[in-house]
């Protein structure tokens, strides 16, 4: 009997042991707030500058598409939208289009639409294609274009 009522009694302990008690609970979740707090800012950094890489290889990739649609042409696009359907002024054998998919590939990785100018502003003697960066703004010092390298 005494054998019995000592298994029943560290059986008994087993089982008020079994649970965590606060401060563990506190400690780990004081650890993955540190962690959180290292973490996160690495990944924003990261995040943005693998977003403004993408926007620069999309202007690059749309300075290209409007060179192909120029010598198809032989004029540059009125608007970035000629690359995606022919313009009614433009005669059928001279468009090589659709140059571009849809619309949404004229979307940065901010979803603001990439901007184009025939008449350069930053290339007087060409034309400006770009993207107005994370803040949306056009003319700040984020945007990303086809006159920065």
């Amino acid at each position: 009997m005494a054998r019995q009522s000592f298994r029943a009694l560290s059986r008994g302990r087993q089982l008020q042991r079994a649970g965590f008690t606060l401060m563990e609970v506190l400690l780990v979740l004081v650890i993955l707030v540190i962690l959180g707090s290292i973490v996160v800012p690495l990944y924003t950094g990261i995040q943005s500058g693998a977003e403004a890489k993408a926007a620069r290889a999309q202007v690059d990739l749309l300075e290209h598409t409007i060179d192909m649609y120029r010598l198809n042409a032989k004029k540059l696009p009125s608007s970035l939208d000629d690359l995606v359907q022919r313009p009614s002024d433009l005669k059928e054998d001279r468009w090589a289009g659709p140059y571009i998919k849809d619309n949404k590939e004229l979307l940065d990785p901010w979803d603001n639409p990439y901007k184009f100018t025939p008449n350069g502003k930053h290339n007087s003697s060409s034309y400006d294609v770009w993207s107005t960066g994370p803040d949306g703004q056009d003319g700040n010092d984020d945007d990303i274009g086809n006159w920065k390298s």
